[in-house]
């Protein structure tokens, strides 16, 4: 055996070089896995000092197979694409992953909370509303069910929280912004659903103070998810009043953006990078469908596959340690500029 402790399942994983989904499905059940993988792990256990918690996978195998995962509005290709991952790699590893989606109502997360209490599930992977969430309910589901939180933070709650860095995503578009053109407003919903809105705001705010120029905050009407009509009337209506204070707009968010960019054509106003284009639009978030707006839009896009993939091992790490991590974790990534036709 090597001399050095192998400390938990995540670890003999890596020197194993085998995926810790992989690991813990053989340490379930070693039949649910090919002979051929079972012999490397059985050979890599003779290597390596390691033997998993017992009594944390005993205490696991009177849980069900099940992992939760809840989204606000599913409806939204965002969370369409992250949810896509995490219920491969939970399928992969052996459990059975069922999707809720709240459709953007308090009561419905409440209701699905006390929906997954009963099924028992050795897990959750949870994107609360934020904002509009009743946050004593899903203290005392926290308490009764592991739950790694993903996208929407609500501070100490969960054994984990994955998201993006909302920092990163404006600093680099307000920083592109203001070195190739004219500096950017920040055009927003006045009341946000999604709590990310208020951050990425505060992080224009610092960014256009540090680089020295002056902001301008663009509130439009309208609650709800349905962000591209919102961001389509909003649009609508600071092009007829023709009172921008420069012609570049930073949105929110990329489906804000698509409104905005239907209201530009609807009113006639090209968008773009060439000389003769009125007004320069970019975003956040890499939406799915950013690339085939017309013109594609610049925007800042999430490490998709990072904050699902730490998602799902975060929560695996909790399930193989009996529920509980002992410290909670909050894991941000950085975005990446995309550069494309609207700015």
């Amino acid at each position: 055996m090597s001399g050095s402790k192998i400390k938990n399942m995540e670890e003999f994983a890596a020197v194993s070089g085998i995926s810790r989904p992989t690991v813990s499905k053989y340490f379930h059940d070693p039949e649910s896995v090919r002979a051929s993988t079972r012999q490397r792990i059985e050979a890599a256990l003779e290597r390596h000092d390691y033997r998993p918690n017992i009594f944390a996978m005993n205490q696991n195998r009177k849980l069900t197979k099940n992992i939760g995962i809840i989204v606000p509005y599913l409806a939204d290709p965002f969370f369409a694409e992250i949810v896509r991952v995490l219920e491969r790699r939970c399928i992969d590893a052996g459990f059975s992953p069922t999707l809720f989606s709240a459709h953007g109502e308090q009561a419905l997360e409440n209701d699905i909370l006390d929906g997954l209490r009963s099924l028992k599930p050795a897990g959750v992977l949870f994107a609360p509303l934020g904002r509009l969430s009743d946050k004593s309910a899903i203290e005392a589901f926290c308490r009764d069910v592991p739950t790694v939180l993903f996208d929407s933070n609500l501070e100490g709650l969960g054994e984990a929280f994955i998201g993006s860095d909302n920092h990163s995503f404006v600093s680099q578009t307000v920083e592109y912004l203001t070195r190739t053109g004219e500096p950017p407003c920040f055009f927003e919903m006045r009341h946000p659903a999604n709590p990310n809105a208020n951050k990425r705001r505060k992080a224009y705010l610092t960014m256009m103070d540090r680089l020295g120029f002056e902001p301008h905050v663009i509130k439009i009407d309208g609650t709800g998810w349905g962000f591209e009509e919102i961001g389509r009337q909003g649009g609508l209506k600071v092009l007829h009043e023709d009172a921008l204070p420069t012609n570049t707009l930073l949105c929110s968010n990329d489906r804000l953006a698509i409104g905005l960019l239907s209201a530009c054509y609807e009113m006639g106003v090209e968008v773009g990078r060439k000389p003769e284009a009125r007004l320069r639009v970019a975003s956040h978030d890499d939406h799915p469908f950013s690339r085939f707006t017309c013109p594609s839009l610049t925007t800042a896009a999430h490490d998709y596959a990072a904050v699902s993939d730490n998602a799902v091992d975060t929560l695996f790490r909790v399930v193989e340690s009996g529920g509980r991590l002992g410290e909670r974790i909050e894991t941000l990534f950085p975005a990446r500029l995309i550069m494309r036709e609207s700015a």
